[in-house]
């Protein structure tokens, strides 16, 4: 019996779907909150959260990698974040959420949002820190298979929310 190294290994596609995704760079949201960091928001008041857009950031995000005369293509994309609000809270949404303007003005956000129903200042820190985790599934396929993966990240500000007192 004949033995040789340089015999071709099969290649695994599960293996080069991982490697594509090594190649994507993906990225928590990049969080847009109302009050935004640094403001104040106003205790039951509408909270708008979102993420940018980006490929980094939402998705899609495609690569590939090939070997062997085998090529895995893998798609991420990210199918819901989770917002933990600060206050023991926390809120899942399925979209990248609505970026808030000036003329909502008291409307509540249409995909992604929150009240308060407390002042941050019960906090120690006298904020809320905002924690938003996106899920991403990455779907490959190549080399006569198909499969999906799944990452986590998360990014995190902190914003204080006050409550307004009234006078007579």
């Amino acid at each position: 019996m004949f033995w040789s190294q340089n015999q071709p290994q099969a290649v695994n596609p599960a293996v080069l779907a991982r490697q594509a995704l090594d190649k994507m760079l993906l990225r928590g949201p990049e969080i847009g909150v109302t009050p935004k960091p640094g403001g104040k928001g106003v205790v039951g008041m509408p909270v708008y959260m979102w993420t940018a857009r980006g490929a980094e950031t939402y998705g899609p995000n495609t690569a590939s990698a090939s070997a062997g005369g085998v090529t895995v293509t893998a798609t991420a994309k990210v199918t819901r974040i989770v917002w933990q609000m600060g206050d023991g809270k926390t809120v899942t949404c399925t979209t990248a959420g609505t970026p808030y303007k000036a003329e909502y003005g008291k409307e509540p956000s249409p995909d992604c949002g929150y009240r308060y129903t407390q002042p941050s200042s019960t906090q120690e820190s006298g904020k809320y820190h905002v924690t938003a985790t996106s899920t991403w599934t990455i779907d490959w396929t190549g080399g006569g298979q198909t499969g999906q993966l799944t990452e986590i990240r998360d990014s995190g500000v902190d914003i204080t929310v006050a409550e307004v007192q009234v006078l007579n």
